[in-house]
């Protein structure tokens, strides 16, 4: 399902860049340099297709930074989260390796004495051994 939800998404979209890709060939000169602008020191010419393509993929490289620098908080929560539940399974496993020696062994009944109901302990009225 998630195959088919990324191939939904990717087709068109490769499809609408193929067609803007196409449609805007034109060259442009970006230029960097505020202060000079009929001849800036700091130009490139380019594309239009190639700017804007290179545009949004620093915005998306950008907005993924912010993203990932706001959930810090979280990232060090879930570490601190993680220690302490790594520590309490070890006392668990120390609490269990005490207690597991500390049981008390099962009381075995006394073994009857010489003879039962049927004669000698452990054979029945045939005289089969039990």
């Amino acid at each position: 399902m998630r195959k088919f939800l990324t191939a939904l998404i990717v087709i068109p979209l490769a499809l609408i860049l193929v067609t803007f890709a196409v449609a805007n060939r034109h060259e442009v000169t970006v230029s960097f340099d505020p202060f000079m602008a009929a001849d800036p020191a700091l130009s490139r010419t380019v594309p239009l297709f190639l700017l804007l393509i290179l545009v949004a993929a620093l915005g998306v490289i950008v907005g993924g930074c912010a993203v990932w620098f706001g959930q810090r908080h979280w990232r060090r929560a879930a570490r601190r989260h993680e220690a302490d539940a790594r520590a309490a399974r070890v006392e668990l496993a120390d609490l269990r390796a005490q207690a597991a020696p500390a049981k008390p062994e099962a009381q075995r009944l006394p073994v009857p004495s010489g003879v039962g109901l049927y004669g000698p302990v452990g054979r029945d009225k045939q005289r089969a051994t039990l």
